[in-house]
């Protein structure tokens, strides 16, 4: 499964070689063939760095499209249709995302042996943090702003969309474990539904570090999250999955990209992860307060709320939100990482670093500083 040719994005901030081999020129053509109006003699003209499935840009005699690849085991294309009706139903009102195409049976998500493949339309923009990994901070408060806004926009769309929840946990951002109000009775339900996750927890104390994760947070934030209203929601709100109108400090956002971790959740989760995206440098705690950019943060939360006001209650449940948001997500990348790639190694750093790590860094200084700037924006 591992390509030593083809190096991407690793925990961190390095490179390393890819669990999933790159699209080749002939796997495009021989995919393509099923899309006629774009053409024939496909070739990647870019491969994306981002570990968690492999695409690519690809150009053909019609088009450049962008192909997405994912094993079996991580998305069926039933689960990959669950993200383009979200897709489509956003476009209908407005937001600048690119169209999912269909090939000529109608289908948008295609399989293929051991693979399932998506095929979109070039993003309209410029692509400034194309190489950006997910936790480097935005250092554009202008760019924050705007991502702000957009993010607002994006949830206005949403309104009304109704689907059921995504039917898988594996590297979908859900949030049903934080707005439970036993997160831990809610977790052991879920395991014989999830035997890898149950499987790396089995020799564990997780119930223990689970609840120590949970303790100082979970208990103020539970009532108000469960009754915020559900909302579809992006899922991934970082800026490399943005492309822009310019390269400068005025530039808009002029495309949405990767809806692979949408889900059924709240805005509020959406913006707290937005967040925890862009305005923290996990990959660089050790630099202390220089690490955390509340400028950035506010100026996110400034963009969203000009499109989408938020009164003193959410704001404060924002800010009670953040220490929790990745909690589901960091449980599906130990899924993920223990039985779909078999790396211990990685399925130690989702649990250890970033479950139980991200949570414990907001006890500290530097993270309780940024939830009383969010506080007081109230």
């Amino acid at each position: 499964m591992n390509d030593p040719t083809h190096t991407v994005h690793d925990l961190a901030g390095g490179e390393t070689a890819a669990d999933w081999p790159a699209i080749t020129a002939s796997e495009a053509r021989h995919l393509l063939r099923g899309y006629p109006s774009l053409g024939s003699a496909a070739r990647p003209l870019w491969h994306s760095p981002r570990p968690l499935s492999a695409a690519a840009l690809v150009g053909t005699t019609a088009a450049t499209v962008f192909i997405k690849r994912h094993h079996r085991s991580v998305r069926t294309a039933a689960t990959l249709g669950e993200e383009h009706r979200f897709i489509a139903h956003l476009r209908q009102r407005g937001v600048p995302i690119p169209a999912v195409l269909a090939d000529a049976d109608g289908r948008t998500a295609v399989a293929l042996d051991e693979w399932v493949y998506e095929v979109h339309q070039r993003a309209t923009g410029i692509d400034i943090y194309r190489d950006t990994i997910s936790w480097q901070p935005l250092l554009n408060r202008r760019h924050a702003h705007r991502a702000g806004g957009m993010l607002a926009t994006l949830h206005q769309a949403a309104e009304g969309y109704v689907a059921p929840q995504r039917d898988s946990h594996i590297l979908v951002a859900r949030s049903e474990l934080i707005a439970a109000a036993d997160p831990i009775a809610e977790l052991q339900a879920q395991l014989p539904r999830r035997p890898g996750l149950a499987d790396y927890l089995r020799n564990r104390d997780w119930r223990a570090e689970l609840g120590d994760v949970l303790a100082p947070w979970h208990a103020a934030l539970q009532p108000g999250l469960a009754r915020q209203p559900r909302l579809w929601t992006h899922g991934d709100w970082h800026v490399s999955n943005l492309c822009w109108s310019g390269a400068g400090d005025d530039a808009h956002v002029g495309a949405v990209l990767d809806f692979g971790l949408a889900a059924a959740n709240t805005a509020l989760f959406d913006l707290a992860t937005a967040i925890e995206r862009n305005a923290i440098a996990w990959l660089a705690l050790d630099t202390g307060a220089a690490a955390v950019h509340p400028d950035i943060a506010c100026a996110l939360i400034d963009g969203y709320r000009e499109v989408r006001p938020l009164d003193r209650d959410e704001l404060r449940l924002l800010a009670d939100l953040l220490p929790l948001v990745h909690v589901d997500f960091a449980l599906s990348e130990v899924e993920y990482f223990h039985a779909v790639t078999h790396s211990t190694a990685n399925a130690d750093v989702a649990y250890q670093t970033f479950l139980r790590g991200h949570a414990g860094w907001f006890r500290g200084a530097t993270g309780q500083s940024l939830l009383r700037t969010i506080r007081e924006l109230a």
